[in-house]
């Protein structure tokens, strides 16, 4: 009764958890680069493949290991009908929908034509939509794909930047356009069908805080709709998956119009979703909490349900926010590097109860080959303020250091009058100004830890009972990234007033001009040395002005890689003369697309990249000279 699970982090992690509670034997698949990753660990038993979208490969191990199913999480090969066809023919079962319903709902146009079959409304599309307009992929999903068009003069470039990324991801860069909503909100439905006939739907989420159509806060239940429009809104969800036969779990997801109270059908994404534990955590069915995972396994084996509608109960309010390698006040750029101190919350905050699901290790290589999610915070209260106060609190005590992250961002967010109002839209992260934290009290913070690393006289000062302390020291001169006076003996940072509670295990609680606050610092003295805080979830590196000597600027011509990532195409060669503004080339990371623009008029005089390329962050790529 082994499960492969064809999928990798935090969801193969938590694939494999409910597997081992209910006593099935689980294989992890793994490519070289994550040959030690956690969820390989996670599993009894693991098997390499070249790719983790080779469906050929995938499938031969499945069968090797013996697994009469497969669970693919979210992503990779979770809505690939071929995959699904393949598993069919094997033998093997598929923890999800035949590949003939994933075929007809994993495609948009083929699901929207469905859709209305079943009486359910659909965005207006073609001549019936006018600008502005959504071009989106119709295999595709997860945000990729999709531009706002808001003018006839931006469609050709957007058409063609929507088809190049439904390409690469989905391998079909068929588009549809349709009437885009300004002001919508995110609504989305979870059902759940068995072999028997049975459909029901496991209430709804509000997933309207996105950027660039991905999702960054969820929440269960909608927040802002009534019972009436809740009611409305689930059972056109239920009555879509009847229609087309549905089987095992899936999320039907629509469009609510803030001005108009209508709501369209956008797509269904026939798998688990990336939020679901928001639905797990408010969720109760037969009394017991829900484990959707479970009862996609026992769907899969042919099991009735053995609930009703009226089964299923609404308990409390959740929330879940996605944790990303990603710098978000310095334009969302792609991460990578070496997580060096990793800490997550623990299970109570305040009022609430906390759940994470990551699969991320002090030590651990983030590269730009995987999606950029590092995990899930998941925060449950009896009502929605009790959830937001508690996320707020679990994020403030995330820290990664090592790489940047968007957990600051998110904490920014959370702690929103508009998120705590509830006045967000899809819109609302587009044009939203989150204001970025001050630096000034995790530089006084690590100013403090430099001070005392450098007058103590053997090791490293954080130890399990606090900072040894000596005589009154004299006043510290610490390089950062500008110069801070620490005097101990007065308890002043650059005159400011500094009172330390604790520190252990490179967590420092200080008071820090009246505030009391707390943070994880990670310092290394020497030439080199890392000199990082992470204080409210932001992750705060500081680097003496040498240090940057010789890094590639944009202010002398040359054009550097922002992330690493690869290099999609070069549009200019040497000797090109080219306008301010002018695309030099594109390139890649995470799902993310970026232009390269010339800084100003001029003529290229270097072009040091070709279209495949893998670069790393900083790479110089074009050098344009000035008229």
């Amino acid at each position: 009764m082994r499960v492969l699970i064809a999928n990798r982090g935090e969801i193969a992690v938590r694939v494999a958890r409910t597997c081992r509670r209910l006593g099935l034997p689980t294989v992890a698949i793994h490519t070289d680069l994550d040959a030690d990753a956690p969820h390989v660990r996670a599993c009894d038993e693991a098997a390499r493949v070249s790719s983790y979208l080779d469906v050929d490969e995938v499938v031969d191990q499945a069968r090797r290991h013996g697994c009469w199913a497969v669970h693919p999480g979210y992503g990779f090969l979770s809505e690939r009908s071929a995959f699904a066809t393949a598993l069919e023919e094997a033998g093997i079962v598929l923890v999800g929908p035949s590949a003939a319903v994933m075929e007809q709902m994993g495609r948009k146009d083929a699901a929207r034509e469905i859709a209305i079959a079943a009486g359910v409304p659909v965005v207006p599309t073609g001549a019936e939509a006018a600008y502005p307009v959504l071009v989106k992929a119709a295999a595709g999903g997860g945000g990729k794909g999709m531009r706002v068009v808001r003018s006839e003069a931006e469609m050709d470039e957007a058409v063609a930047a929507a088809r190049r990324e439904a390409l690469s991801a989905f391998g079909d860069d068929t588009m549809l356009v349709e009437k885009y909503v300004e002001h919508g909100r995110h609504i989305e439905v979870q059902v759940i069908g068995d072999t028997h006939g049975t459909v029901l739907h496991l209430h709804e989420r509000d997933c309207s805080t996105q950027r660039r159509h991905q999702k960054v806060l969820e929440e269960a239940p909608a927040p802002t709709i009534d019972a009436g429009a809740r009611d409305r809104i689930t059972r056109a969800a239920v009555d879509l998956a009847a229609h087309v036969g549905y089987v095992n779990a899936g999320t039907v997801e629509f469009l609510l119009d803030a001005e108009t109270g209508e709501f369209y059908f956008l797509e269904m994404n026939t798998r688990l979703q990336v939020e679901h534990p928001v639905t797990e955590a408010t969720t109760r069915v037969g009394g017991e909490e829900l484990d959707l995972v479970e009862l996609q396994l026992r769907v899969a084996a042919g099991e009735p349900l053995g609930l009703t509608q009226d089964d299923v109960r609404l308990v409390g309010h959740a929330i879940e926010a996605r944790v990303y390698a990603e710098d978000s006040f310095g334009g969302f750029l792609p991460q990578a590097g070496t997580a060096s101190i990793v800490r997550w919350p623990g299970a109570r905050a305040g009022s609430g109860t906390v759940r994470v699901d990551h699969a991320l290790e002090p030590g651990q290589v983030v590269s730009t080959s995987y999606d950029p999610m590092l995990g899930k915070v998941v925060a449950h209260g009896p009502d929605r303020e009790s959830a937001r106060r508690a996320l707020v609190e679990a994020l403030d005590a995330t820290a990664i250091l090592g790489l940047t992250t968007n957990a600051g961002f998110l904490r920014a967010l959370v702690a929103s009058d508009e998120f705590r109002d509830a006045t967000i839209d899809t819109a609302w992260l587009d044009t939203a100004a989150v204001e970025e934290p001050s630096a000034d009290v995790p530089r006084a913070l690590v100013a403090w830890v430099s001070a005392m690393l450098t007058s103590s006289e053997r090791g490293h000062a954080f130890q399990s009972d606090g900072f040894r302390l000596g005589a009154a020291p004299a006043p510290t001169l610490v390089e950062l990234d500008r110069e801070v006076l620490v005097d101990r003996a007065a308890g002043t940072v650059d005159g400011v007033p500094f009172r330390q509670l604790g520190a252990a295990d490179h967590v420092l609680k200080a008071v820090v001009d009246g505030v009391t606050v707390r943070a994880v610092v990670n310092v290394q003295p020497g030439p080199t040395g890392v000199h990082e805080v992470v204080w409210r979830g932001q992750r705060f590196a500081f680097t003496p002005p040498d240090r940057l000597a010789g890094s590639a600027v944009v202010g002398d011509g040359t054009i550097t890689a922002p992330m690493p990532g690869t290099v999609l195409d070069v549009r200019v060669a040497v000797d090109d003369v080219v306008e301010e503004g002018q695309v030099l080339g594109t390139m890649e990371a995470m799902k993310m697309e970026l232009s390269l623009k010339a800084p100003f008029a001029g003529t290229v005089t270097a072009v040091d990249v070709a279209a495949g390329a893998q670069v790393p962050l900083g790479a110089p790529l074009f050098v344009v000279e000035p008229q």
